[in-house]
């Protein structure tokens, strides 16, 4: 089982950023902030060293020399569910939509205000650790063949395991615990991406189509994910 996310600033932080002057300035903001980073150059020893070492988080850029983010994000989530924040060009909604819908937790467009990093960042490293650490939730929730265990965030449907990324398990635990509800796309911003809802943010849509797409993989029916038209998604 990959090591549980850090709690408080000690956590270890992966950027991978080609732009060396910009990496400097993130690495050094984050352990100014009391994190740990390593620090990566090139897309293929980004990937080398985010399977091969222990993350809470990566920070992966998109255009990278050798393989470029998306073929980084790709790859790792064969084997990693590390929660990873894309940073994306400005304005580029193509490349935000690709990279939700490679696992992305995340995404910061360039260029970022340092304090709106870090503060994903926080929010990010919480959601996956910190908000399933309540003991009034149940360790599991088990509906019609489709289990969650939020002791070591693992999917299953009948026995198959299905991977989701720590927000995307979030997102459907919180849907299942308030199943044949409808729940709001704001409520579910607020509570699940930790940010206020807006109608021009797709990273919700994205997340919850990337989670129909694993179900359906793993033989579970898609459509017990439903869109509530004109308000948001419920879990039948």
């Amino acid at each position: 089982m990959e090591r549980m996310v850090a709690m408080g600033h000690d956590a270890r932080i992966l950027v991978v950023e080609d732009d060396r002057t910009l990496n400097a300035q993130i690495s050094d903001l984050l352990q100014d902030k009391g994190y740990r980073t390593e620090q990566s150059f090139e897309g293929d020893g980004a990937l080398l060293s985010a399977v091969s070492g222990r993350f809470d988080l990566i920070l992966l850029d998109v255009l990278l020399p050798g393989s470029d983010g998306f073929t980084v994000l790709s790859k790792l989530r064969k084997s990693r569910r590390t929660p990873v924040i894309m940073l994306t060009a400005c304005g580029a909604e193509e490349e935000r939509i690709t990279g939700l819908s490679n696992g992305a937790d995340d995404y910061l467009a360039k260029p970022f205000n340092f304090t709106e990093l870090l503060l994903r960042i926080e929010a990010l490293l919480r959601r996956s650790m910190a908000s399933f650490q309540s003991y009034s939730d149940p360790p599991t929730l088990a509906i019609d063949g489709l289990c969650l265990d939020r002791r070591n965030q693992s999917v299953t449907y009948r026995e198959r395991p299905i991977t989701l990324t720590p927000v995307q398990f979030r997102l459907l635990w919180t849907l299942m615990q308030h199943q044949h509800e409808s729940l709001s796309k704001a409520y579910l911003y607020q509570v699940v991406l930790e940010r206020e809802f807006s109608r021009y943010d797709r990273s919700l849509d994205m997340h919850v189509s990337r989670i129909r797409r694993k179900l359906e993989e793993a033989g579970a029916l898609p459509d017990c994910l439903q869109t509530v038209h004109g308000k948001g998604y419920c879990f039948t």
